[in-house]
């Protein structure tokens, strides 16, 4: 590989990023943060590379001042019906994950499913639905293709996504950077 192979792919995969940004709907945004605002905690889960981009949002949510449980913690309270619940699905079908919603569904907490396939059965029973309408690794339908293999897109894309939200959260809060800064993990 040349250099010049790894600017042109690049350029190819900030393209398909750019693409699906423009393709996410503010509206749905605007939901996200209006649930994120109103909720007393926040439980957020999902699991592979979608999942990292998942965990550095609840980490992210916990610095802008919000009560934030990763999952897939042992010390995760009790999700109630005063919660809200963000859960990263790409495909809207990972079995595991779809069981859990189910779990936390019969809580009462609000849902909000991430995914790239609104109409999957998981999305659907969603109280909302953030789509990010990349290419999801077993997911099909109206997505903006790619050159990168399995779901690398969409992982790219939620990532970025959530990174956004965060930013409008920290507007929305009149939050300065070193406000964040305070609520980091101090022991590293």
């Amino acid at each position: 590989m040349t250099t010049e192979d790894f600017h042109s792919l690049a350029q190819a995969v900030c393209a398909e990023i750019s693409t699906v940004l423009e393709r996410v709907s503010k509206d749905e945004v605007g939901t996200v943060i209006a649930s994120l605002l109103d909720a007393p905690r926040v439980f957020v889960l999902g699991v592979g590379r979608e999942g990292l981009a998942a965990r550095s949002f609840a980490m992210r949510l916990s610095h802008i001042g919000l009560e934030t449980h990763w999952g897939w913690d042992d010390t995760t309270p009790a999700i109630t019906s005063h919660d809200v619940f963000v859960l990263v699905n790409g495909s809207g079908a990972i079995g595991h994950l779809d069981y859990i919603f189910t779990q936390v569904k019969r809580t009462g907490a609000t849902t909000i499913v991430i995914t790239g396939v609104p109409d999957a059965a998981t999305p659907s029973s969603a109280d909302h639905v953030l789509a990010i309408p990349a290419s999801v690794y077993k997911g099909a339908g109206d997505l903006v293709p790619s050159i990168q293999p399995m779901g690398s897109l969409f992982e790219q894309s939620t990532l970025i996504t959530l990174d956004l939200i965060v930013l409008l959260l920290v507007r929305n809060k009149q939050l300065s950077f070193a406000d964040l800064a305070a609520r980091h993990r101090n022991f590293e």
